[in-house]
């Protein structure tokens, strides 16, 4: 995080601090004794603190304005492996690293990184190296590189590697020699026209003192290659490429250090190749152009050649490269070159020493003319970092000598020089043109202070930096840039109120990105993004990214409050979501849901129906369907033994003068005597079956039990009798006899039917009333008197 100064007028005696936290103490960053308008403060972490002391009332305080900005922290650039390379997205937190190793040679460790973000960021995992295994089994085998272990180093001791190439069906292989270097003892090298440690061989170091040129061919599609090392002495070992080729065809040259280009890419007969060197080296041993000849056993007409780092040389190039003797490869002892560079007359030279590792007793001087009498730009000896010179002429001599009594440093120890013609006036070198790319100057002459950005054509980027300036020395400030093609889509970001799933953090072509949005709201636009590469341009996603908009959602209409009833709020619309609650006036009781709810939809709707409000005292009936035969009051004080003895005998007495006098007006109505009434003939049983008989259904709720009686019964049998039930008991009822035998007097059926009618008044004078049933009524009686049965079959309570 940085800090700038804008603004800062403080009192005396007030304090401001700047401290930059994230470690275990505070770091003090700058305080009011030195904090100027414009000063930038940087701190190490992603925490900083701001700490301000201002003097007590009634002193006014001081004023300061500070703005500050994060910036991102970066991993350290990671660490190239020996033989192999490395590309990096990004030092920042999320950037990535992939590592690749040169042909021949196997990576270890992780092949991808990831810079994760901290307070000081580092990468997941270390760094792999590249090693090249001892043998292997490569099938398939088209063209390909095998190395010794260590190589360009010295092997190991006691080795035995084994390695097995097989070409594709049909086709043939071809061995070129890069380089074999082993200890005079016993190491020994291989190679054998066959699948296994006893086929013949066609190259053996024990036999041959020299490397064939032109390589070695195999009669099948296989080559066996044996490496074998004793315990004492050490070398660089061997590399051998191989190339795999077709029949009636010839095989693919090579060149070390350098390329080729041919006019078949196949290279059947009549192909003619031309070779060229890499910068720095010099043709050698060979013919730049060779042919393929002989239809019949297809094969080049010369060698191929060979581009070597030559000690001295001539060099009229306007830029080029000057390479120690045998470059990557040591040097040799004793050796004195010299290599006279020169440019046009108007000109002078740029030297650009990129690498210098060469021994304390060899010496590499720069003479700025074209001969060793010119004035010395410089001279220099053992290891050296980058560096550059400027020849105040068109000719530059260089001059390498080295020790003759110092042993030769290893692989890649030497010097790299590259040079460039330049302007020689008060302007720096022209800068060339990038490949997919153009550059802009500032304007036309390359003075101190001159300005040249470079830009890349649609669908790449400029890796590096894209603006130089020319600085006092004549140099420019940044090295030249390139442009590289644009394999991926800038990240779409992320849309509000929803969430994305990714199939590649790093947005490659063939990436898809899809938003979900949050609940409540809902998507507007494309919900998946897909990145599509373009021809003419840098990859570009398929649509623009969506939106997630608060969803609407149409509310519920109004309910109307039940008869006798209330509801809560009263409103024409209820949003979604809203709650309705609804009660019912004193004596009605609610039938359905007491609160419903308006459910979020298209459209809104209730989460259930609205409710009723029903009377209280029918409320029971018709949720039971069923007969109260007790219920017992609800008062819980007990009765003293006179309320008791009046509770009984009271309702007792009246009930026995109630009977009685109808039973003797019932009498003399009829005309006979009260004491001798005639015995009717009773009906017979044989035709009444129990089904038939008495049709009562048992309903339990709790300890109460209540019975249903049906008026189909062809009989019924009717006793009452008249039982105190005291306070809180419940009632029990047993049925005895379906059909008991009928009544000594025909008429007293009648009489208790007219009493079963009396219940409702008779039963609230003691508490409780036990009534019990049985009624049988015959066919005649039944068409005689035909309401006490429809009596039991009326709603209330007995």
């Amino acid at each position: 995080m940085t800090d700038q100064v804008q603004n800062i007028s403080l009192r005396e005696g007030e304090t401001v601090t700047v401290e930059g936290l994230g470690g275990p103490d505070p770091l003090p960053l700058a305080n009011q004794s030195f904090l100027l308008r414009g000063q930038v403060i940087r701190s190490p972490t992603h925490q900083a603190a701001l700490r301000f002391q201002s003097l007590p009332p009634p002193a006014g305080p001081g004023t300061f304005h500070f703005h500050y900005q994060a910036y991102l922290l970066s991993c350290h650039f990671p660490r190239r492996p020996a033989y192999g390379d490395v590309t990096v997205t990004s030092l920042h937190p999320g950037g990535s690293a992939r590592f690749h190793c040169a042909t021949g040679y196997q990576l270890k460790g992780t092949r991808h990184l990831t810079c994760l973000n901290a307070t000081q960021p580092f990468w997941d995992s270390k760094e792999p190296v590249c090693i090249a295994a001892c043998g292997g089994v490569i099938r398939n085998a088209t063209t390909g590189r095998i190395v010794s272990p260590g190589f360009p180093g010295n092997y190991s001791n006691n080795l035995t590697c084994h390695w097995l190439l097989e070409a594709p069906e049909g086709q043939r292989l071809h061995l070129h020699f890069e380089k074999v270097s082993l200890a005079e003892d016993d190491d020994r090298l291989i190679i054998r026209n066959g699948d296994n440690v006893e086929a013949p061989p066609v190259y053996d170091s024990y036999e041959v003192e020299y490397l064939p040129i032109e390589g070695l061919l195999s009669s099948g599609k296989h080559f066996f290659v044996e490496l074998s090392t004793d315990s004492s002495g050490a070398a660089a070992g061997m590399a051998l490429r191989y190339e795999a080729f077709q029949q009636g065809h010839c095989y693919e040259p090579f060149v070390k250090y350098g390329n080729f280009s041919s006019s078949e890419p196949t290279y059947p007969v009549g192909t003619t190749v031309e070779f060229s060197c890499d910068p720095g080296y010099t043709l050698e041993q060979g013919s730049i152009i060779i042919e393929c000849v002989d239809p019949h056993d297809p094969q080049w007409n010369e060698t191929e050649p060979a581009c070597r780092a030559v000690c001295s040389g001539e060099i009229t190039d306007s830029a080029g490269v000057v390479l120690s003797p045998n470059w990557p490869e040591p040097y040799g002892r004793g050796q004195d070159c010299i290599w006279g560079v020169h440019v046009e007359e108007d000109k002078r030279i740029m030297l650009d020493i990129r690498v210098l590792r060469i021994g304390p007793g060899d010496v590499l001087t720069f003479y700025d003319g074209d001969d060793l009498t010119a004035r010395v730009l410089g001279q220099y000896s053992g290891p050296r970092s980058h560096f550059k010179l400027f020849t105040s002429m068109a000719d530059v001599t260089i001059q390498f000598q080295s020790d003759p009594g110092t042993s030769v440093l290893g692989y890649q120890q030497g010097f790299v020089i590259h040079f460039f013609e330049v302007p020689r006036n008060d302007t720096c070198p022209e800068l060339p043109e990038i490949p997919n790319g153009w550059k802009s100057p500032s304007q036309p002459e390359l003075v101190h202070g001159t300005v040249v950005t470079y830009q890349c054509y649609p669908g790449y980027q400029v890796v590096g930096s894209s603006v130089l300036m020319c600085q006092w020395d004549l140099t420019w400030s940044e090295d030249l840039p390139s442009c590289q093609r644009v394999t991926s889509c800038h990240d779409p970001g992320d849309v509000e109120h929803s969430r994305r799933l990714i199939s590649s953090p790093k947005f490659p072509v063939g990436a898809t990105v899809q938003y979900i949005c949050d609940q409540g709201f809902v998507l507007t636009g494309s919900s998946i993004l897909t990145c599509h590469d373009r021809q003419a341009g840098s990859p570009k996603w398929s649509d623009r990214a969506p939106k997630c908009l608060l969803e609407q959602l149409k509310p519920c209409h109004g309910l109307s409050a039940p008869e006798n009833g209330a509801r809560s709020p009263e409103k024409r619309l209820h949003p979604a979501g809203a709650t309705i609650h609804f009660s019912c006036a004193p004596g009605y009781v609610l039938k359905g849901q007491a609160s419903i709810k308006c459910v979020p939809g298209h459209p809104s709707h209730w989460s259930d129906p609205p409710p009723i409000c029903r009377a209280a005292s029918l409320d029971g009936f018709y949720n039971s369907r069923s007969l109260d035969v007790a219920k017992a009051p609800a008062a819980s004080s007990t009765l003293d033994a006179a309320h008791i003895a009046a509770a009984i005998f009271l309702p007792l007495v009246a009930m026995m003068l109630l009977v009685g006098g109808i039973y003797f007006y019932f009498s003399r109505l009829q005309g006979k005597s009260s004491l001798q009434l005639p015995r009717p003939r009773p009906r017979p049983y044989n035709r009444i079956t129990i089904e038939s008989a008495f049709d009562n259904p048992t309903y339990e709720t709790g300890e109460t039990r209540e019975y249903e009686s049906s008026s189909k019964a062809p009989c019924f049998l009717l006793s009452l009798h008249l039982l105190y039930i005291p306070p809180r008991r419940r009632c029990h009822q047993a049925l005895k006899k379906l059909c008991p035998p009928p009544p000594v007097m025909p008429t007293m059926a009648y009489f208790l039917g007219v009493i079963a009618h009396l219940g409702p008044f008779i039963g609230p004078m003691s508490g409780g009333i036990y009534l019990w049933a049985e009624h049988s009524w015959s066919t005649s009686i039944n068409s005689q008197h035909p309401e006490p049965p429809h009596a039991l079959d009326q709603p209330g309570t007995y």
